[in-house]
């Protein structure tokens, strides 16, 4: 972790781009108070399968940057798309003055049938930094519990590896609730050379039954102690959200305290469960 210890820290927090008027106003007034609780590095907006929500995460950039006066990073995955699609995108955020992006493959949307000119992550890190040189500051994606689709953890690691060495800035991991999975992956990286800021992704605990599904498809893992717990609570909300907010605590703590360079949460949108762990933390 020792190369984590040298990068300057910083909070950051994710949404997703709403479907509604009603949901952008919402959205509109969570940024508005996590700005004030967290005071966030940069606010990220996700970007759907193959573009499929192209038009509603650039309105919601847009909006964001505007009411909040805080620093936006759209998602941008290239799987599905054309270079083309993607040059207009990156105009369109230069000219917007947008200059943090998350580089993603991102997944196929279903019933589509062509990948696109793009397979991999790595191919458009790289296209971004032929387009604009170092006009954005690139994230990329780093799964500690390794990617559900990769071949072996070994390859991951070199999928990752060639991201970083395509131009990336930083990495945001997928979400964990084991610290272990974190420290040996940035301790695997460490080993193979590669030296940036690895900000570890946290999904705060407010539904079992979401949390599951969600987890199951993406394959993060809930540890059986955790998922055990979870269950027994039933139909219990509160207690879910409570001890859901201790055990996340718990573990923003330890990271914050093994050295990593930040934390990003992923917030859905909502404030509750981010603010309550936010104050809890010792940052």
């Amino acid at each position: 972790m020792q190369s984590q210890k040298n990068f300057p820290r910083y909070f950051s927090c994710e949404f997703f781009p709403p479907k509604t008027e009603q949901g952008m106003e919402k959205l509109l007034a969570v940024s508005k108070q996590l700005k004030a609780e967290i005071n966030p590095a940069f606010f990220s907006v996700t970007f759907g399968a193959g573009g499929s929500t192209r038009e509603r995460t650039f309105e919601a950039v847009t909006q964001i940057n505007k009411h909040s006066h805080v620093s936006v990073a759209p998602h941008l995955s290239c799987i599905g798309s054309t270079r083309e699609q993607l040059s207009e995108i990156l105009q369109t955020y230069k000219t917007q003055k947008i200059h943090r992006i998350v580089a993603l493959r991102g997944d196929m949307p279903s019933g589509t049938v062509s990948k696109g000119e793009f397979n991999y992550a790595n191919e458009l890190v790289s296209f971004i930094r032929q387009q604009h040189g170092d006009l954005f500051h690139i994230e990329v994606a780093a799964y500690p519990e390794f990617h559900p689709q990769a071949r072996s953890a070994s390859h991951d690691l070199q999928n990752f590896r060639r991201k970083v060495e395509a131009g990336a800035d930083t990495a945001i991991t997928q979400y964990f609730y084991n610290i272990d999975a974190y420290l040996r992956f940035v301790e695997s990286c460490e080993k193979m050379g590669v030296n940036i800021a690895i900000t570890p992704g946290i999904m705060p605990i407010t539904n079992y039954t979401n949390l599951a599904r969600f987890s199951d498809a993406c394959g993060a893992e809930i540890p059986l102690w955790l998922r055990k717990r979870l269950m027994d609570f039933g139909d219990d909300v509160e207690s879910i959200k409570s001890y859901g907010s201790d055990v996340v605590t718990e573990l923003c703590n330890r990271l914050l305290a093994e050295g990593a360079p930040g934390l990003h949460f992923y917030t859905m949108n909502q404030t509750e469960a981010t603010v309550r762990i936010w104050n809890n933390i010792k940052p």
